[in-house]
C-alpha cells in the first residue's frame, strides 16, 4: 500500500476576489471600453457562473438601462436601470444555463448594444425543478432563492422552474437581504461537526463577498439585521457542554462581538423535551426575530418544541409558545391558554423559522415530528403532517388563538421532519416551504432527509416544496429535487449599488482549538502514515481541516509540532448518531471518514503535522507557517 498524502494551500476566497477585481478594474482603466466594445466578464468572482459584468465608459454622464431578454417570450424580460454616470459597471444577473443569454444596455443619451452572453452547463448533479404552478401575472420576474440542506448548492428558479442563479460554494442556512440591498449568509468554510461553519459572510448577487465574519462560536441556523446594521447570528461555546443555545450581537463594520445571550441563564434545560432532544443539544435554536416594537428576540427551540420570547435588555423570560406538558410547574405561568376554535387547536412541534408578524402575531413552520411530549404517543412521520400556521397572541389574558394553518390538509405528502420556513407577506399572503421531504417506499421515511441516498437506496427519494398562499388560494407552488434549508423569494436587483466594488473583508476570529491535555509517549515511524486512511489537508489563511479515515473507535491524535511547543489534538473515532441534521453539507458516506478543524488562532512559526494513531506516531510530511 503506498504512502501518500495530500496537502493544499488555497488563498481564502475573499483575497482570491481582491485580486480579480484589481485586475479588471486595472484592465478597465488601461483600455477605456466603450458601449460599442465594452468588457463582458462572465462569472467574474469565480462562485456564480450564471452571472456576467459588462464594463464601459460613456463620453457624457447618462444612465444606463439594461434588459436580460427572456428566451420565450418579452414579457420574462427583467429591466433595470443604472444611476447616471460616465463608468459604468452592469451586472447581468439571470443568465439561461448552458446557451448564449441575449443582453441589451442602452444609454439614456441614446447609444445601445446588444450582447450575446455564453454560460456553461450547470453540474450534472444540480437540483431541478420537477414541476412549478405560477403565472407571469402573479410572480414576475422574481426568483425563488433556496438554500441547501445538504451537498446541494444555494440556487434560485424563476417563475418557469428554469435555474438562473447558483453559487457553486455551499453557502449554508438562510439567505437575507439587507438594508444595503447585499446578502447575508452563512459561510461555506467548515469548522465544527455537524454543520457549523466560520461565520456570516456578506455578499452580493456576483457572488463578490464584502465581509466574512468569524465568529469564536461558529455560526449555524440563522441571523437578523438589527435596525442600526448590527447582527444577530445564532451560536453556541465551544467550552460549555451544550450547543446552538446562544446568540452573538455583531458589529457590522469590524465584526466584533458586543454582547452574547446565553439562554441557560433563563431556561431550564432538562425539561419539555421534544423526542430529539438529548443533554448536549437540549434546545437547538433553529431562528430568532428581534421585535423593534417592545425590544425583545423571539426565539425556536427544535428540542424544547417551544417558541420562547425574552427581553432584549435584560434577558428576562416573557412567554412561551408550545406544548406546556412536561414543563415544571413553576414555569406554567409562561404558556398560554388555546382559545377560539379550540377543537382544531393544535401546538407546534420540533418547529422553524419563528416570524413576528408586523400586528404581533407568531408564524411558525410546525415540522410537527412525534407530535406529542409522550413517546407512547409519538405519531410517525407516514400518519402525520407538516404546516405554516400562525398564532394570535394575548400577552395580558396569556391566551393563543390558532388563526391560519396550510398544509395539514396535505397529510404525509407535504411532511418534512427539519428545516423548512414560512415568509409573512402581507395579510392574507405568505410563503410556506416545507424542504425536507423525504420517501421510503411510497410513505413518508422514518429517516431525515440528510441521511438519505435515493442514488443508492432503492425507493427513497427527496424533494422540496415551496408554496406561496394568498387570501386562501395557492397561488405559486414548486418542487425540487433534494432538500433545502429556507426559501427566499426576491427580485434580482434593488435601488441600491448592485456592483459596489472594494476590498473584501476578513474580520473577526475563530476560537483557539482546544489542544489534549496529555499526548502519549509512543514510538515515531519515520514512514508516511498509509494512504488507507486518505490524510487530507487543506489549508488557508486561517485555519487547516484534516481529514483521515480511521477504524472506529481508534485513538487518533493529530500532532502540530513546533519548535518551542507541540499541540495534540484529540480526533473523535466513536459512532455517532445525529437526532437532528439541518445540513449534511459535511457529512461523509463513509463513518470512518472525518474532518477535524484546526484553526490557526494562537499558533505561530512553524509546525509538522503528524498523526498518532494507537501505538504509533506516523510522518505526513506536511508543515504549516503561521
Amino acid at each position: 500500500m503506498s504512502n501518500k498524502v495530500t496537502h493544499t494551500y488555497s488563498d481564502h476566497l475573499i483575497t482570491r476576489q481582491n485580486r480579480a477585481e484589481k485586475e479588471f478594474l486595472a484592465a478597465f482603466e488601461a483600455e477605456k471600453p466603450t458601449l460599442e466594445n465594452a468588457h463582458v466578464l462572465v462569472n467574474p468572482y469565480f462562485i456564480n457562473p450564471l452571472c456576467a459584468l459588462i464594463l464601459f465608459k460613456s463620453e457624457k454622464p447618462a444612465s444606463a438601462t439594461m434588459t436580460i431578454h427572456g428566451k420565450r417570450n418579452a414579457r420574462e424580460n427583467i429591466v433595470h436601470t443604472f444611476p447616471e454616470g460616465t463608468d459604468h459597471f452592469i451586472p447581468v444577473i439571470g443568465l439561461y444555463e448552458g446557451m448564449a443569454t441575449k443582453v441589451t444596455v442602452e444609454l439614456s443619451t441614446g447609444e445601445k448594444n446588444t450582447f450575446s452572453i455564453m454560460s456553461q452547463p450547470l453540474p450534472e448533479d444540480v437540483c431541478r425543478c420537477r414541476n412549478i404552478n405560477t403565472s407571469m401575472d402573479y410572480f414576475g420576474n422574481n426568483f425563488m432563492f433556496l438554500t441547501p440542506a445538504g451537498k446541494n448548492l444555494p440556487t434560485a428558479y424563476d417563475y418557469m422552474g428554469d435555474i438562473r442563479w447558483l453559487l457553486t460554494e455551499n453557502t449554508m442556512f438562510d439567505i437575507k437581504r439587507v438594508k444595503n440591498g447585499n446578502i447575508i449568509t452563512g459561510s461555506h468554510r467548515f469548522c465544527h461537526m455537524p454543520y457549523c461553519s466560520t461565520g456570516l459572510v456578506e455578499l452580493n448577487l456576483l457572488g463578490k463577498i464584502y465581509k466574512e465574519f468569524r465568529m469564536p462560536g461558529n455560526y449555524h441556523h440563522d441571523h437578523f439585521e438589527m435596525p442600526d446594521g448590527n447582527i444577530l447570528a445564532l451560536t453556541q461555546d465551544f467550552t460549555a457542554s451544550t450547543v446552538e443555545d446562544m446568540i452573538a450581537l455583531l458589529d457590522r463594520e469590524t465584526g466584533e462581538i458586543l454582547r452574547t445571550w446565553d439562554y441557560k441563564t433563563f431556561l431550564p434545560q432538562n425539561v419539555g423535551g421534544s423526542g430529539s432532544q438529548d443533554a448536549h443539544d437540549w434546545f437547538h435554536n433553529n431562528a430568532l426575530w428581534y421585535n423593534e416594537k417592545n425590544n425583545t428576540i423571539t426565539i425556536s427551540g427544535r428540542h424544547q418544541d417551544a417558541i420562547v420570547n425574552f427581553d432584549y435588555e435584560t434577558s428576562k423570560l416573557n412567554w412561551i409558545i408550545g406544548d406546556p406538558e412536561g414543563w415544571p410547574e413553576d414555569m406554567q405561568k409562561y404558556f398560554f391558554k388555546p382559545v377560539g376554535d379550540v377543537a382544531n387547536f393544535d401546538w407546534q412541534y420540533e418547529q422553524h423559522a419563528c416570524v413576528v408578524c408586523p400586528d404581533g402575531d407568531i408564524m411558525c413552520f410546525d415540522n410537527g415530528q412525534y407530535r406529542s411530549k409522550v413517546k407512547a404517543k409519538y405519531i410517525r412521520n407516514r400518519d402525520n403532517f407538516s404546516r405554516g400556521v400562525r398564532y394570535r397572541i394575548d400577552t395580558d389574558k396569556m391566551e393563543i388563538e390558532q388563526v391560519w394553518q396550510y398544509g395539514k390538509e396535505l397529510g404525509q405528502s407535504f411532511f418534512s421532519p427539519y428545516i423548512c420556513n414560512v415568509e409573512y407577506y402581507d395579510e392574507g399572503h405568505y410563503l410556506i416551504h416545507s424542504g425536507g421531504i423525504g420517501w421510503q417506499d411510497g410513505y413518508a421515511s422514518d429517516k431525515l432527509g440528510a441521511f438519505i441516498n435515493p442514488k443508492k437506496e432503492p425507493g427513497t427519494d427527496i424533494c422540496a416544496k415551496t408554496v406561496e398562499q394568498k387570501d386562501g388560494v395557492v397561488m405559486y407552488s414548486m418542487e425540487v429535487d433534494g432538500n433545502f434549508y429556507r426559501a427566499e423569494k426576491l427580485f434580482p436587483y434593488h435601488d441600491g449599488d448592485n456592483a459596489a466594488f472594494g476590498e473584501g473583508k476578513l474580520l473577526g476570529h475563530l476560537d483557539v482549538t482546544p489542544t489534549f491535555d496529555t499526548i502519549p509517549d509512543v514510538p515515531e515511524s519515520q514512514e508516511v502514515i498509509n494512504s488507507w486512511h486518505q490524510i487530507n489537508i487543506e489549508e488557508d489563511e486561517d485555519r487547516i481541516v484534516f481529514h483521515g479515515r480511521f477504524a472506529r473507535g481508534s485513538l487518533v491524535m493529530v500532532l502540530l509540532e513546533g519548535e518551542k511547543e507541540t499541540r495534540g489534538y484529540f480526533i473523535n473515532t466513536a459512532a455517532s448518531y445525529h437526532l437532528a441534521m439541518c445540513s449534511g453539507a459535511y457529512l461523509e458516506e463513509d463513518d470512518r471518514v472525518i474532518k477535524q478543524n484546526i484553526s490557526k488562532e494562537g499558533l505561530s512559526g512553524k509546525y509538522e503535522i503528524k498523526v498518532l494513531v494507537e501505538d504509533t506516531k506516523y510522518q505526513t510530511g506536511v508543515s504549516i507557517f503561521c
